[in-house]
């Protein structure tokens, strides 16, 4: 298991406001990911050193994004005002998180602006949206030449902050929250009256490093 993916949801500005401010941030730019057709949702990308990447993520105005378990958590952290929504785990068979949990994986798939399709399988989105601490995981079966990380990056993560209970993850992954996040410095915070999930990550930047709450 390897941290795949960090969720961010772009607020009342929109997605191309949200991804410029936040490139501005990080010193780098984002680029147009493209459709998420099943999720009703678009993003833009930016890749990170080490395999992982960044994503800003909005609803679009689609029947799939209040059909969609991932749409409608995006829909509702957009009407919050936008960030953080969900840390994502990547893993080579993800036939073992299905037994770990006891039900399938779904297809996701996204659509590029070049036209390629990304596809991937996961699993843990439901979960997510009723305790925002945990991951969720995804298996790619595109090529690894094209994951999202492809490229390399100047910005590095270097450390997150998590709402919730370092033992709840780590039962829910069947191991230590640790394993996945190797090398990263996590920080586990007593949840904000009852509220769980990513509520800041630190990133090593060209300009220095660089705080996103």
């Amino acid at each position: 298991m390897h941290l795949d993916h960090l969720s961010y949801v772009a607020g009342p500005d929109g997605l191309g406001a949200c991804a410029q401010w936040l490139g501005s941030r990080l010193g780098a730019g984002f680029h147009d990911g493209g459709l998420h057709p099943a999720f009703g949702t678009r993003n833009f990308v930016l890749p990170l050193a080490g395999g992982a990447y960044l994503e800003v993520v909005k609803a679009l105005d689609h029947p799939a994004a209040d059909r969609a378990p991932f749409g409608r958590a995006v829909s509702a952290r957009s009407a919050a005002g936008g960030g953080w929504l969900a840390w994502a785990i990547r893993v080579d068979d993800i036939t073992t998180v299905e037994r770990q949990l006891d039900r399938a994986a779904a297809p996701g798939h996204r659509r590029r602006p070049d036209g390629f399709d990304l596809r991937w399988k996961q699993i843990g989105l439901h979960d997510v949206a009723q305790d925002p601490q945990l991951p969720f995981f995804v298996e790619w079966e595109s090529d690894a030449q094209h994951h999202p990380s492809g490229g390399g990056s100047a910005v590095t993560l270097r450390s997150i902050e998590i709402c919730g209970d370092e033992t709840v993850v780590d039962s829910y992954l069947g191991t230590s929250s640790r394993q996945p996040l190797d090398g990263l410095d996590v920080t586990w915070l007593p949840p904000d009256d009852g509220e769980t999930g990513v509520v800041a990550a630190t990133f090593d930047t060209p300009h220095g490093e660089v705080r996103i709450d």
